[in-house]
């Protein structure tokens, strides 16, 4: 499983539609809403790079609406108290 981490700044006017448009994609597992330099975080957890590319560089840029823009992080490691792999595998 690879998970992304990805930071979003979003146009104050369209944030709750971001997030809406968001949770819609297959595999986006969670969205935040956050204080500070970005405004949320979107969870990804896809089977492989590729999957989470094309969420990335096509949904999201391509399909939602009011996306100023991103930042991607690749989860390297994991440490949990519980299986992820059971909830999202």
């Amino acid at each position: 499983m690879v998970t992304g981490i990805v930071l979003v700044n979003a146009k104050r006017s369209k944030v709750d539609d971001v997030v809406k448009s968001l949770i819609d994609i297959d595999g986006i597992t969670e969205v935040y809403t956050v204080a500070g330099e970005y405004d949320l975080v979107a969870m990804i957890r896809v089977k492989d790079n590729k999957q989470l590319a094309d969420i990335v560089a096509k949904h999201m840029t391509r399909d939602v609406d009011g996306i100023k823009y991103t930042k991607t992080l690749i989860s390297l490691d994991v440490n949990s108290k519980v299986d992820l792999s059971d909830i999202f595998g």
